[in-house]
């Protein structure tokens, strides 16, 4: 994993002041404090081209809905296919969550 390098303990700090958060309230404010508007809605794409990814959309499709270059596309996809897991532990989490929720 290419974030143990920063592994540490501001790191850690960060990890576990996310993980105490106790609703999408506290993100909202948490993140507003945090992040500025731009790296929040960065990374909120990112997690779009993912899901997009994962659901066979095309690289025009994606780039057209959200404003997400190619590059990002790209590193996103070699993240799904190589990476660690995550985008699909956390896409597959939340999808559980919905349908719980429809239920």
């Amino acid at each position: 994993m290419q974030i143990n390098k920063l592994r540490g303990k501001e790191l850690d700090q960060l990890f576990e002041s996310v993980l105490s958060l106790k609703d999408m309230e506290e993100c909202y404010r948490f993140f507003d404090d945090l992040c500025t508007i731009n790296e929040i809605q960065s990374l909120a794409q990112r997690l779009e081209v993912a899901r997009m990814l994962r659901e066979g959309f095309t690289y025009h499709k994606i780039e057209t809905e959200t404003g997400a270059s190619t590059a990002t596309i790209s590193r996103v996809k070699r993240c799904l296919n190589y990476g660690n897991d995550a985008y699909e532990m956390a896409l597959e989490r939340i999808a559980g969550e919905k349908k719980t929720e429809e239920v």
